[in-house]
């Protein structure tokens, strides 16, 4: 299996990538192998990402997902059929210790990410932890967080762009926070799913715009990010959970071929 504390350093290009939220164990595992074909055609490292609770719904009836106990029970079959490092979502202290007998990575929602008692247990636990940076935050802020991690002996942190709240129910990305970023010497994230999000656009659910999800992550492998994340679904307007903003697989493999080549200009 990937060693994840090794990615994103030396040049070590990687991509996160799955569904936003578990749909049943069945649709995680395909989900899983799909995802795994695509990026060993590329001889890219994945990440497999799907979260065991959406806490952050538009609407209380929005689909959270199956919990922790069965979610971590899913991702563990991930695990143990395709040997691929798995990422989560964690939103409570409580959450962490199992969360990290799992998950190769605990990830750090955006709306949480100055949560200094999280971070800290998260840090404490988790072999890797990749912290989404929060919308109304400055890309300079995240070094903050580093510092509330590496408190507690945490090398291994991994900082995500998701973009800036823009007025309401927007999102803007500011290319020159990766960066700025990068200042931490963490190896940083660029997320062009959540990027694109409309946060509560339609009322009680939120919208998006995929469709400008390939430009923008090509922008971001420009400026240098070390790697990708993406939430891809096999039918993304039928998703529980982030229908406007997660993208297909064919999708997902026509950005990552696109960032690869982008790369390779970039080194030559």
């Amino acid at each position: 299996m990937t060693d994840v504390t090794q990615l994103g350093k030396n040049g070590k290009f990687f991509v996160i990538a799955g569904p936003c939220v578990i749909e049943g164990e069945v649709f995680l595992l395909k989900a899983a192998k799909t995802l795994k074909d695509i990026t060993d055609a590329f001889d890219v490292p994945l990440v497999f990402k799907s979260s065991f609770d959406k806490a952050n719904r538009s609407s209380v009836k929005g689909y959270r997902g199956p919990g922790l106990k069965k979610g971590l029970a899913a991702l563990t079959q991930v695990k143990k059929k395709f040997g691929l490092p798995v990422l989560t979502d964690i939103h409570e202290i409580d959450e962490v210790q199992a969360a990290a007998k799992v998950a190769d990575v605990l990830q750090i929602p955006a709306f949480l990410s100055r949560q200094t008692s999280l971070l800290v247990h998260a840090a404490k636990h988790a072999k890797v932890v990749n912290v989404k940076k929060a919308q109304f935050m400055a890309p300079w802020e995240t070094g903050n967080i580093v510092a509330k991690m590496h408190s507690v002996g945490q090398k291994n942190i991994w900082l995500t762009e998701r973009g800036t709240t823009f007025g309401y129910n927007n999102l803007v990305v500011d290319f020159r926070g990766i960066p700025e970023m990068k200042k931490t010497g963490c190896p940083v994230i660029f997320d062009g799913t959540h990027s694109v999000q409309q946060p509560a656009a339609r009322g009680t659910s939120t919208g998006g715009t995929r469709e400008h999800v390939p430009g923008l992550v090509r922008a971001a492998v420009a400026m240098g990010v070390d790697g990708l994340f993406t939430e891809v679904h096999p039918h993304p307007d039928k998703a529980l959970s982030d229908a406007a903003t997660q993208i297909t697989y064919e999708i997902f493999h026509q950005v990552l071929k696109d960032s690869l080549a982008i790369r390779r200009a970039l080194q030559e």
